[in-house]
């Protein structure tokens, strides 16, 4: 399948040249000229030499050899506008959920169509959510001036409570939006109790579930609510390449949706005109490939595996993670102490999320950054303990 996209989307040129182009951007001598260089300038396109970057949910494992050759051969492209890969990508995305193109549209990143779609949302009314949910796209209206975000109480085990959600559903509301996993707890929401509730409240209000992390869970393919779009619900469904196909960097994301949802939110967005050819490159030589995806997941698992065997040894609790991070109940902690703490040796994870002063989140890496984080962790916890 590789070779057919290559030659219908970007072999413009001779073999001779796409194998060149190829081999220059692939080759390990060149490959460190560039890093040296771009060193030089104080530019580092990752983490700093000897810094184990565990703060955000980005895959070190990607981009796959596949998505690096395509994105040599696009890069000679760059002149032109990715209209025809816009197209492709989204026949393929439309070919494996039974959708039609006209129920797809992409974004940079899934944080563009969730920021369209809740900005689309705020012209009738305000966006409700759970207390801790990623809500950075979805407070996209209140930066703008518009309303803040109509959030559910907290939840004693750190669930999303749906039954509270869907009372809480009255006029003013516009949209409901649900990250399963959700973000930063990890936790994953009941499939049959989700789409349950996606179909009630898809009658009262518009319903986003952001699947970011669903090609992480144990069961994808039963954990997602595509199935809600095919039948027409009130319902859209946010994608992205970003976390198991490790393209964080290239910004490729998606949404599916009723056709005429899909226009309404468009509106809001640019289109194509949003992405570059170098991601959409990626995305399409990545989408299949299911051996590379395969060994992705299984490295964000065994990552997950040792933070979780750490956490229990030194005393502490972890939520139960569907994603490729953990949250970490720091008992008396302090998550920003903690994380300054960590900082010091060289391992970056996140700190307090809104007041939940005592919950840390630390994210998979690549595994001898993982094993810095569990090495790191009995001196930062002692250390926080006693500043708190």
């Amino acid at each position: 399948m590789n070779d057919s996209i290559s030659r219908r989307l970007f072999l413009r040129g001779s073999v001779a040249t796409a194998t060149a182009l190829i081999a220059g951007a692939c080759a390990s001598s060149n490959v460190y000229a560039l890093s040296t260089n771009s060193e030089k300038l104080g530019l580092h396109y990752g983490p700093k030499l000897g810094i184990a970057k565990l703060d955000s949910n980005e895959n070190p494992y990607g981009p796959s050899k596949a998505a690096l050759e395509q994105m040599a051969l696009a890069s000679a492209k760059g002149a032109y506008y990715a209209s025809e890969p816009y197209r492709y990508l989204v026949s393929m995305i439309a070919e494996k959920n039974s959708l039609s193109p006209k129920n797809i549209s992409l974004s940079s990143g899934s944080s563009g169509v969730l920021t369209y779609a809740a900005i689309a949302a705020s012209q009738t009314g305000k966006i409700l959510g759970p207390d801790l949910f990623w809500d950075t796209t979805a407070r996209a209206p209140e930066r703008a001036g518009g309303d803040k975000i109509k959030r559910i109480a907290k939840t004693s085990d750190l669930s999303i409570d749906l039954d509270a959600l869907y009372a809480a559903i009255d006029d003013d509301v516009a949209m409901v939006q649900v990250t399963n996993p959700n973000n930063p707890t990890g936790m994953l929401t009941d499939a049959r109790k989700l789409r349950e509730f996606c179909i009630k409240a898809s009658k009262k209000t518009l319903v986003l579930v952001d699947e970011a992390y669903n090609e992480v869970t144990d069961m994808p393919a039963e954990n997602s609510m595509v199935s809600l779009v095919r039948e027409g619900y009130n319902v859209v469904i946010a994608k992205t390449f970003s976390k198991l196909y490790g393209l964080a960097g290239m910004r490729v994301g998606y949404m599916m949706a009723p056709e005429a949802l899909v226009e309404q939110i468009t509106r809001f967005g640019l289109g194509g005109y949003a992405m570059n050819q170098a991601g959409l490159a990626a995305a399409i030589a990545s989408y299949n490939d299911e051996a590379f995806l395969k060994m992705s997941k299984s490295k964000i698992i065994e990552g997950r595996e040792m933070v979780n065997d750490a956490v229990k040894a030194n005393g502490l609790y972890a939520l139960p993670s569907q994603t490729s991070f953990v949250f970490v109940d720091l008992g008396q902690g302090n998550a920003d102490i903690f994380r300054e703490r960590m900082a010091q040796q060289n391992v970056l994870i996140r700190g307090i999320y809104q007041d939940y002063k005592n919950w840390s989140r630390v994210s998979m890496g690549l595994l001898e950054d993982v094993q810095k984080y569990v090495d790191a962790l009995p001196r930062a916890l002692e250390e926080t303990l006693r500043s708190t």
